[in-house]
């Protein structure tokens, strides 16, 4: 088992997997740039680094840095949360290279994965259900013309290293097909220095469902049930549930088969999951692959008593799996609390928090790092907190939810914490009603 774990991030997910390195008798070590040098991760570890200022590119995503930290404190493995360097191919070989265990993907397994267009041929060859489109990426315009007009209108642009909606755009004639290529080549250029595009179907009316996977080195996989990520805005997901309410025992056995046949098929070693679109009469397509431990994985904790943390550093030490795939005795619910302003376009809203009032309870569970007097910086993403519910039933853990989101007090900047209670009380959103349109037609409603 590794003596010492550096966590090459930040925030509440660095918190976290500090909890966990301590439970398991693990040294930790945190980085931090100059503007987090008063942020609680770096407080609770038993080491700390500053790796450089505020900017994300000279600090978080500073390779050098990270590793000679690494050195320095003789951490003898890196853990890198998700986002910044989780699904960087260049780090998961530097870390190799130089024989720090890096905790996920190897840097092969993150570039198979990470191209998109790569990804969906290899699943196609695995056997998987993948959305109709280009086999692979598309080489010029007259190309792309032809692709759509035989894969049929609508269809969807992708960039092959796009994240986050960059690089995207939905297509429903050829008399916008070129405006489109344009402008979705331009934004994937600038956004990730590559242009190179891809096509599928555009699925209408779709649920984002992903399945939970964990592999270990000798190529077995399980899953651990799926999670319903739909409630999205601009392509980011605002809450979570497990198990979805569009889920049959039928399709869950399905796609549990299919994302394990994925991840064996690939030999995936660590946690990941195995994203699908679900079209309204409960046809599933893969989408995309992600390599690294996802935000909402508490809620997968939450139903089946399990630590994905623990989990990842288990495998990546070497240990091998059950091969026991896990089914949700509970249901849980995830509210992805942002300091942004619902009533205002969700605008970032950093600033100082003046006040602040946790809620607790039976069933439920916060992820945070923040605290009364912390200042929340405009250099990095704006989630603050996870909020988490879980019960017997969805209907209790909506009505936990509410009650939660009611106790949940924070002066000094905006949050999303308003819009979460009238997401709770959306007659469509009670009935499991909703897809990845659903904030298309949802109106905040003023204070």
């Amino acid at each position: 088992m590794f003596k010492k774990i550096l966590i090459a991030n930040r925030g509440e997910i660095a918190l976290r997997i500090i909890r966990t390195c301590k439970e398991m008798g693990i040294k930790t070590v945190a980085v931090y740039s100059v503007t987090d040098a008063e942020s609680i991760h770096v407080k609770f570890a038993d080491e700390a680094v500053c790796i450089g200022p505020a900017p994300s590119s000279e600090s978080y995503l500073k390779i050098s840095n990270i590793i000679a930290a690494a050195e320095i404190t003789n951490a003898d493995a890196i853990h890198p949360g998700y986002g910044f360097l989780s699904e960087n191919a260049k780090f998961s070989k530097i870390c190799e290279e130089h024989d720090i265990k890096f905790i996920g993907a190897s840097s092969d397994m993150i570039s198979k994965m990470g191209d998109k267009a790569t990804a969906k041929l290899t699943m196609k060859a695995a056997g998987v259900p993948c959305v109709p489109g280009s086999d692979g990426i598309i080489k010029d315009f007259e190309e792309c013309k032809k692709t759509a007009k035989s894969t049929g209108y609508p269809v969807m642009l992708k960039a092959t290293a796009g994240g986050g909606g960059k690089g995207m755009r939905a297509v429903w004639n050829e008399s916008e097909l070129k405006d489109a290529w344009d402008a979705a080549r331009h934004e994937s250029k600038a956004a990730f220095g590559n242009d190179d595009m891809y096509m599928e179907k555009l699925i209408q009316e779709p649920r984002h469902i992903e399945i939970q996977i964990i592999g270990d080195s000798n190529g077995k996989a399980c899953h651990l049930s799926e999670r319903d990520c739909s409630i999205q805005r601009r392509h980011q997901k605002l809450t979570e549930e497990v198990p979805s309410p569009f889920m049959t025992d039928e399709l869950r056995e399905k796609m549990g088969e299919a994302a394990v046949k994925a991840s064996e098929f690939i030999k995936y070693e660590g946690a990941g999951t195995v994203e699908f679109l679900v079209d309204k009469n409960r046809n599933f397509y893969f989408m995309e692959m992600n390599t690294r431990i996802q935000v909402e994985h508490p809620i997968t904790e939450q139903v089946i008593n399990f630590d994905l943390i623990r989990e990842q550093i288990l495998v990546a030490a070497g240990v091998k799996i059950s091969g026991k795939n896990y089914f949700p005795q509970l249901h849980s619910i995830e509210c992805r609390i942002n300091a942004e302003d619902p009533f205002n376009n969700f605008r970032p809203s950093p600033g100082k928090i003046t006040n602040l009032h946790l809620p607790g309870g039976h069933g439920v569970r916060l992820d945070t790092h923040v605290y009364a007097g912390y200042t929340i910086p405009s250099n990095y993403d704006s989630m603050i907190a996870k909020l988490i519910t879980t019960a017997q039933t969805r209907e209790e853990a909506i009505s936990k939810m509410k009650r939660a989101l009611n106790e949940f007090i924070i002066e000094g900047v905006k949050t999303t914490i308003p819009f979460h209670r009238q997401l709770m009380d959306n007659p469509k959103y009670i009935k499991g009603n909703y897809t990845t349109k659903f904030m298309e037609d949802f109106e905040i409603e003023s204070n």
